[in-house]
C-alpha cells in the first residue's frame, strides 16, 4: 500500500503525534510476535494437554496390538496337606498362547489405530490454533494499546480547548457555555480513557493466560503494510483445500473411522475364536511317606476354539450402543464440515473486506484531520463554533481508531483463512512478524 503521508506538528493538536501512535508506530525495541509464540509453545497448557493425549491414544495402538501378539504367563504354586504323611507340593507351569482367530481383538486395533491418527490430527490442529491464538492476543495488546493512545491523545485536546475556552471567557471573548462545553467532553473523554486502560489491561492479561508470563512492550505493526491477495482468487478453492486439509476436520473422519471399527468389534463379540497354546509343567511331591521326591513334568500343545453363547443380553446392547455413537460421529463430522466450509468463505471475504476498510479507515482520517485543521481556522475567525471543534477533534481522532483497528483486523484475517485451510503454521506467523516494525 501507498505510505501515509505525513503531516507538519502542530503545537496545538499534535496531529502528526495522533497518527503515529495510533498506528502503532514505536521506535522502542520491544518483544515480537515469534518470541511471544516460543514463549507460548513453551508453556501453553492447551498444546501440553494435547501432547499428552496423542501419547495416551498411541499407548492405547499398542496394547491393543499386544492382544494379537504371543502371550506368555508362568506360575508357581506351592501346597501342603497336613494329616497324615504331611505330604507337600510345589508345581511350575508355562503357558504360550497366540491369537489365530480373533476379529473383535482386530477391530478394536483399527480402532485405536484410528484414533491414535486422530489424535495426531488434533495435535496439528492444537498447534495452528495456539499460533492463531497467539496472534489475535497479540494485535489484541496492539489494539487496546492503540485504543488507548488516541483516546488520552483525544482527553489531551479537550483538555487543552478547556484552558482556551476559560482564558477566551475571562477576557470577555468568550462565553461560559462554550467552557461547560469543553469540560463535558474532556469528562467523556476521560471516562473513554479509564475504559480503555482497563482494556489494555485485560488483553496483557489474555495474552498472558497464553505465555505463562506477564505481557511486555510489543513490536507494533509497521507503517506500510503490503497487500496481500488471496491465491487462488476463488473461494471455492479455498474451501477445497480446507476440506482436504483442515487437522480438525481429517481428526473427525478418524473419529468416524474408529466409531465403525468400534461397531464392527461389538459386532464381532458373537463369533468364535481360536487360539494355539502351548502349556508345559513340572511337580513334586515329599513327605513322610513319600521319603524320596516324586517329580514329574508334562507338555501340552492344544487349539482352543471359544464359542460364545450367552452375555445376560450385555453384547447386543454394547452393539447397539456402539452404532449410536458411530451415528453421532457421523453428524458431528458432517456439522463440523459445514462449519470449516462455512468458516472459510467467511474469512476469505473477511481478507477482502478488511482490506477495503484499510483504503476506507485510512481516507477518514486524511479527510478528518483536513476538517479539523478547517475547523480550526474557522474558529479563530469566528466562523465555527466550539462545538464544531470538539467534534471535529473527536472525529479525528475516531478515525484514527478505526484505521488502526481494521489494520490490526486485517492481518488477523489473513491467518484466520490459512488456519481454516489448514495452512497456519509458524512460516505463517514468521510471515506476519515482517510486518512488525524493525
Amino acid at each position: 500500500m501507498p505510505r501515509w503521508p505525513e503531516r507538519r506538528r502542530s503545537a496545538r493538536w499534535s496531529l502528526a503525534a495522533l497518527l503515529l501512535c495510533a498506528a502503532g508506530a514505536s521506535a522502542a525495541p520491544g518483544t515480537d510476535l515469534l518470541q511471544v509464540y516460543a514463549q507460548a509453545r513453551a508453556s501453553d497448557p492447551v498444546l501440553a494437554a494435547a501432547h499428552a493425549r496423542l501419547g495416551a491414544a498411541q499407548a492405547g495402538s499398542r496394547a491393543a496390538r499386544g492382544t494379537l501378539l504371543p502371550q506368555w504367563t508362568l506360575d508357581w504354586q506351592y501346597r501342603q496337606q497336613q494329616g497324615a504323611g504331611n505330604a507337600r507340593e510345589r508345581e511350575l507351569n508355562s503357558r504360550i498362547s497366540q491369537v489365530l482367530v480373533n476379529l473383535e481383538r482386530l477391530a478394536q486395533l483399527r480402532s485405536a489405530t484410528h484414533r491414535a491418527e486422530g489424535q495426531t490430527a488434533l495435535l496439528q490442529f492444537a498447534e495452528q490454533d495456539l499460533a492463531l491464538r497467539v496472534a489475535e492476543a497479540y494485535f489484541g495488546v496492539l489494539g487496546a494499546q492503540a485504543q488507548l493512545d488516541t483516546v488520552q491523545a483525544n482527553e489531551e485536546a479537550f483538555a487543552d480547548q478547556v484552558r482556551q475556552a476559560e482564558v477566551r471567557a475571562a477576557t470577555g471573548l468568550g462565553a461560559q457555555a462554550d467552557v461547560e462545553q469543553a469540560r463535558t467532553y474532556l469528562a467523556l473523554a476521560r471516562n473513554n480513557s479509564i475504559a480503555a486502560a482497563r482494556q489494555l489491561q485485560s488483553a496483557g492479561e489474555a495474552l498472558a493466560e497464553i505465555t505463562g508470563a506477564p505481557a511486555h512492550e510489543l513490536r507494533p505493526l509497521g507503517r506500510v503494510l503490503p497487500t496481500w491477495v488471496p491465491v487462488p482468487r476463488e473461494p471455492a478453492a479455498w474451501v477445497e483445500s480446507a476440506l482436504r486439509d483442515n487437522p480438525g476436520l481429517r481428526a473427525e473422519r478418524l473419529a468416524l473411522e474408529a466409531s465403525e471399527a468400534d461397531l464392527a468389534s461389538a459386532r464381532a463379540a458373537h463369533l468364535p475364536t481360536l487360539s494355539l497354546s502351548l502349556d508345559s509343567g513340572r511337580s513334586s511331591q515329599w513327605g513322610e511317606t513319600l521319603p524320596d521326591t516324586s517329580a514329574r513334568s508334562a507338555t501340552t500343545l492344544g487349539l482352543t476354539l471359544t464359542l460364545p453363547l450367552s452375555a445376560g443380553g450385555s453384547t447386543e446392547a454394547l452393539r447397539r450402543q456402539a452404532a449410536y455413537q458411530r451415528d453421532a460421529a457421523r453428524e458431528t463430522l458432517e456439522q463440523r464440515r459445514r462449519q470449516v466450509e462455512r468458516s472459510t468463505r467467511e474469512q476469505y471475504a473477511a481478507v477482502l473486506s478488511t482490506m477495503s476498510q484499510i483504503d476506507a479507515t485510512r481516507t477518514a482520517v486524511e479527510a478528518a484531520s483536513k476538517a479539523l485543521a478547517a475547523t480550526q481556522a474557522g474558529q479563530i475567525l469566528g466562523t465555527r463554533s466550539m462545538t464544531d471543534l470538539l467534534l471535529a477533534i473527536q472525529n479525528q481522532t475516531m478515525a484514527q481508531n478505526a484505521y488502526s483497528q481494521a489494520r490490526h483486523q486485517y492481518v488477523l484475517a489473513r491467518l484466520r483463512l490459512q488456519r481454516a485451510a489448514g495452512a497456519a503454521d509458524e512460516s505463517q506467523l514468521a510471515a506476519i512478524n515482517a510486518l512488525l516494525e524493525p
